[in-house]
Parts: structure tokens; C-alpha cells; sequence
């Protein structure tokens, strides 16, 4: 078994910690964009070595503007992580997405405002693709794996982000419905984008707790409705990465592996040495 993990599991709201992990060690990585949520606790899992990462760290105490989310993705990378899936809660802005069901989405909206959203700078400029901003070969085995556990589950739709902390406004809650959003979170972005940065293979669970504050029938969203739904789900979720851990997880041509290929614009000889040092993780393999 090869030393590094080779799937990671990045947990939200109500899932600070994975069960069945074996041979269990805590890291505590270093970077240059500071400390990750909390130490990534890497274990054996069916078999398979694995990596998980509470996203607002243990006992929820990190809010979503919150989170070093270039900490969390760096640290990840660094540990050798190729696959990342991340389990986050969301609302409905789709009648037939219905709380307790599970989406898989395939399109990301940022309506974030301030966070960190690239590796890059100090002189080294990258102008990474995510037309697709999630791995549709990895997405389509969390899909796959979902099923496996019986619960109902979605393939596709677009997942916007908010700033947070607070829930949305009636009014915001109708104008992403009018803009053709599905599900509506506080912590994929920038998420996915640094992980397509650091190409690695992204796909979210996203697991419905509410309809959010627009249904006219049902009760608006609280904490109370998130947990319940969540806690709810956890042995759900926990099945399901059982089955993704025993699937021979591939790029299968998806690109993401490779996504820094022609993305680097600055002249090589403009690149400051200290920027290549600490982006070497990263871009070792195109710039010495």
C-alpha cells in the first residue's frame, strides 16, 4: 500500500469525523497559506488509504468565510491526495429536490464575496478552466455510490455558494430559483476551484437538510432542521464512501490532473524563487 492517501474526504456541517478508519494517524501540515481546519487524520479505510478533513474543524467552530480553504486544499495536496470528496449540507431551490435526498451537482455559482479564491500571485499568474468545475469521471462514482445505499439520489445541477453566516432572504432565495439554481451552500466555492488549481479530482455530496426560506408550505430554514436531516444522513454518508472506497477510482481522461498544463502565463524568468518554492507541490512538474 502506497504511503500517501489517495482519496480525501472533506466533511461539513455534521460530519467532523469518519468512523470504520483504521491505523488512524493525525497530521498536522504546514503551509504557506497557514493552518488547515483542523489536523488531516489519515487512516485505512476497507482496504484503501484514506484522508479526512473536518471543514469547519472539530466541534464546528469555523464559519464558512471563515475557513482556510487554500490551507485545507494545499495540506491535501501535500499529504499526495488525488481524489477529493466533499460532503457539505444545502437547501432546495428545486420542489423535486427534497429534503433528505442526495445531489450530486455538476455546475458551481460563486456569490461569495472576499475569500481567497487562487494559489496564485506573487508574481505567478495562472487562468486555471473550470467550465466544469467538478470532476464529472469522479462525480459519476459518487453518484454510483449514492445509489448503492438506496437512498434518492440526483445527478446534476448548478450549486450556488453565499457568503454566510446568516441563511438567505425571501427575496435572494427566489432570485436564485429565477436564475436556474438547484442548491444553495456556503462552502463549495472556492473550494472546487482551488482544487482544480491543485489539479485534483473534485465532486461534491450534497446533502438537502431544507427547502431553504422559498417554499410557501414548508417551515424556513434553521440549525435545528440542518442537524436533524444530517445527523439523519451521516450512516447514509458513511455507506456510501464505503462503496467509493472499493470502486479503482481513475481520471478516466476527465482532465483535471492536468488542468495547470497550459494555464501558466508568466514568463518563466519573471517567477520570484520564493513564489516556486512554495508553490512547488503545484506546479513542480511544469516549473523547476
Amino acid at each position: 500500500m502506497p504511503d500517501n492517501p489517495f482519496l480525501a474526504i472533506i466533511g461539513g456541517s455534521g460530519l467532523y469525523s469518519m468512523s470504520g478508519l483504521t491505523d488512524v494517524d493525525e497530521r498536522h501540515i504546514v503551509t504557506p497559506f497557514g493552518p488547515p481546519s483542523d489536523p488531516v487524520v489519515v487512516g485505512t479505510f476497507q482496504g484503501q488509504k484514506i484522508a479526512f478533513l473536518a471543514r469547519h474543524g472539530k466541534g464546528h467552530r469555523i464559519t464558512p468565510s471563515e475557513v482556510n480553504y487554500r490551507a485545507n486544499i494545499f495540506a491535501l495536496k501535500i499529504l499526495g491526495v488525488t481524489h477529493i470528496v466533499s460532503i457539505s449540507a444545502c437547501g432546495s431551490l428545486r420542489e423535486d429536490y427534497a429534503p433528505g435526498h442526495i445531489v450530486v451537482p455538476d455546475q458551481l455559482y460563486d456569490n461569495t464575496r472576499g475569500r481567497e479564491r487562487t494559489f496564485f500571485g506573487k508574481g505567478l499568474v495562472a487562468h486555471v478552466g473550470v467550465a466544469d468545475p467538478f470532476c464529472a469521471a469522479l462525480s459519476g462514482q459518487v453518484y454510483d455510490a449514492v445509489k448503492q445505499t438506496g437512498a434518492t439520489a440526483h445527478r446534476g445541477g448548478a450549486f450556488i455558494t453565499i457568503e454566510g453566516p446568516r441563511f438567505s432572504t425571501k427575496a435572494e432565495s427566489q432570485a436564485f430559483r429565477s436564475w436556474g439554481m438547484s442548491i444553495i451552500g456556503m462552502t463549495t466555492s472556492p473550494e472546487a476551484y482551488l482544487a482544480r488549481e491543485a489539479e485534483m479530482h473534485y465532486a461534491v455530496m450534497a446533502h438537502v437538510t431544507d427547502y431553504d426560506v422559498w417554499h410557501v408550505s414548508e417551515a424556513p430554514v434553521t440549525v435545528e432542521m440542518v442537524i436533524r436531516i444530517l445527523n439523519q444522513n451521516t450512516a447514509l454518508a458513511q455507506q456510501a464512501i464505503r462503496a467509493l472506497s472499493a470502486m479503482p477510482l481513475g481520471d478516466e481522461g476527465c482532465g483535471c490532473a492536468t488542468a495547470l498544463k497550459d494555464a501558466l502565463i508568466t514568463a518563466r524568468e519573471r517567477i520570484p524563487d520564493e513564489t516556486k518554492r512554495e508553490l512547488a507541490p503545484l506546479i513542480g512538474k511544469y516549473i523547476n
